[in-house]
């Protein structure tokens, strides 16, 4: 059985304390370090290497997501948080996150698939870090990221006869999400989203990313094809 070696960041002992007894209880996870800040975080996960960092968002000194982008080269993160603003799940995502948990939004059984889930690779997302994603893509007012307006969503839909579901999947796509992201954002499985891509590709007469989002953001006109 392969072992998972765990770090705990949270500047609450008690939640770092009760981290590591769910985790005690499972035979292939191990808490190797804990850490009271994003400083801490870093130095203990150079000194002893976790798979997976358990990573809190409001920390005093060093917070979660100014460690996040140091940490993510280190190690696999997933976030651990009271914190459900829809601005923060996406930032913490787009950092390197691959997964996003609210407290008192699952139970020992989850977290420690969670664990294993962001170990292996798969995103995993609590209901309302979810939703939240979502809120924030369709809400964005950031040039470099943002969605099409919903009288354009709306046009476009219409223009390319894209199904609702290939609409949301396309502003996912346009706010800069990946297909594992995607997946985790709509609940469907990685495989399901590169199905929807292909179609919504066949359908806007595009080959690349880069090439459908200039059409759905109206960069590009239809039926003048893309380059890149």
């Amino acid at each position: 059985m392969t072992t998972t070696r765990v770090l705990i960041a949270d500047d609450n002992p008690v939640i770092r304390a009760g981290l590591a007894s769910l985790l005690a209880a499972t035979e292939d996870l191990r808490v190797v370090a804990e850490a009271r800040d994003g400083r801490e975080a870093l130095s203990l996960t150079r000194l002893h290497t976790p798979d997976v960092i358990l990573l809190d968002v409001r920390m005093p000194g060093v917070d979660g997501i100014s460690a996040l982008p140091h940490l993510v080269t280190l190690a696999s993160v997933l976030m651990l948080t009271y914190n459900r603003e829809p601005s923060t799940v996406r930032e913490a995502l787009l950092l390197g996150a691959g997964g996003y948990l609210v407290h008192g939004e699952f139970t020992a059984d989850d977290l420690t698939r969670a664990v294993r889930d962001v170990r292996a690779g798969r995103a995993h997302l609590t209901t309302s870090a979810a939703t939240a994603l979502l809120e924030d893509l369709r809400t964005s007012s950031q040039p470099q990221r943002s969605v099409a307006s919903s009288t354009d969503r709306m046009h476009n839909s219409v223009t390319y006869r894209l199904s609702s579901r290939e609409v949301e999947i396309m502003d996912l796509i346009a706010s800069g999400m990946n297909n594992q992201q995607i997946a985790s954002a709509c609940f469907i499985s990685e495989k399901t989203v590169k199905n929807h891509i292909n179609r919504i590709f066949a359908k806007l007469h595009t080959a690349t990313r880069s090439e459908a989002i200039a059409r759905w953001l109206g960069t590009a006109r239809p039926g003048v094809a893309g380059h890149g």
